[in-house]
């Protein structure tokens, strides 16, 4: 009875074994590579990782060569299924979406944790997304490159004057309502002082604010620049009806001085490896007599 019962308990001990998922390497190089993250889909390409990525995100809209895999949801809409079904080795995933990671866990299958920071954090998941997926040297290539893209820019601007900034990220249609600027920290922030600009909200240590026109009033910002991404664009029309919005507030010196400006461009809102090429469109904003805008 003793030995059928030990054989019994090495017996189950080892299905248990064989049931359980497989725990993800995390030292080979993965070849099927899942983004749900723009900003790392570009890091992946521009690095010469493209050719390892399976699927992207529904919102990954560049290289080019993104729009062609297959997509996989997004942030709020992650589609497991299907990102099980491609049978991934990597999956690149955003920081908050912890279900995602548990489930993947249970699966076996390897993931990266990213988070929006600075632009300082942008180089380090450069290199660390290099080191991960057998690209190190190009990595490391890319991200000297940004940081003496930026260094130039940085270096262009030093001289001038620096305007007080309004960074407005988001806004109701037509209102002055439902305004998210930048705060002072994360990759916008970051931008806008390389760029030669000083954030009104500079001593608000969050990425957004949520900013009221009364808050704006206090501000007295001298330029505000409204960016958007490219899906985002306004028609020439409507971007004079939304510029004529913010005449509600004539004292503004921005206002005052017609320095309401509108750039769409996804460079400027995806901290990626693009961000020189942001940074600069912000600086040629700011300080026109020292930028020709591309």
């Amino acid at each position: 009875m003793a030995a059928h019962t030990k054989a019994l308990t090495l017996a189950c001990a080892l299905l248990a074994l064989l049931a359980a998922p497989i725990p993800a390497r995390t030292d080979a190089v993965p070849r099927r590579i899942v983004s749900l993250v723009p900003a790392a889909t570009e890091m992946l390409f521009a690095f010469g990782g493209g050719s390892q990525v399976a699927a992207v995100s529904s919102f990954d809209t560049y290289p080019p060569e993104a729009r062609r895999l297959p997509t996989v949801g997004a942030l709020l809409d992650p589609d497991v299924e299907r990102i099980l079904s491609l049978k991934p080795d990597l999956v690149i995933l955003y920081g908050s979406q912890i279900d995602l990671q548990q489930q993947l866990t249970r699966a076996g299958i390897s993931y990266y944790s990213y988070r929006h920071a600075g632009l300082p954090d942008v180089i380090a998941t450069i290199r660390a997304l290099g080191t991960r997926t057998g690209h190190d040297r190009e990595a490391a290539e890319l991200a000297r490159g940004i940081e003496s893209g930026l260094n130039r820019i940085r270096q262009r601007v030093s001289g001038s004057s620096r305007p007080r900034t309004l960074l407005v990220f988001g806004r109701e249609r037509l209102a002055l309502r439902g305004i998210y600027a930048s705060g002072g920290v994360g990759f916008l922030d970051d931008m806008l002082r390389a760029a030669g600009g000083e954030n009104v909200f500079a001593d608000v240590r969050k990425e957004s604010v949520e900013a009221t026109t009364e808050l704006i009033l206090g501000r007295r910002p001298d330029v505000i620049l409204e960016i958007r991404a490219a899906n985002s664009a306004l028609a020439a029309g409507d971007r004079e009806a939304e510029r004529a919005v913010w005449r509600a507030l004539p004292s503004i010196p921005a206002v005052r001085n017609n320095r309401v400006y509108f750039l769409t461009d996804d460079r400027l809102v995806i901290p990626g490896p693009r961000v020189v090429e942001g940074t600069r469109l912000m600086a040629a904003a700011l300080h026109p007599d020292l930028f020709n805008p591309r």
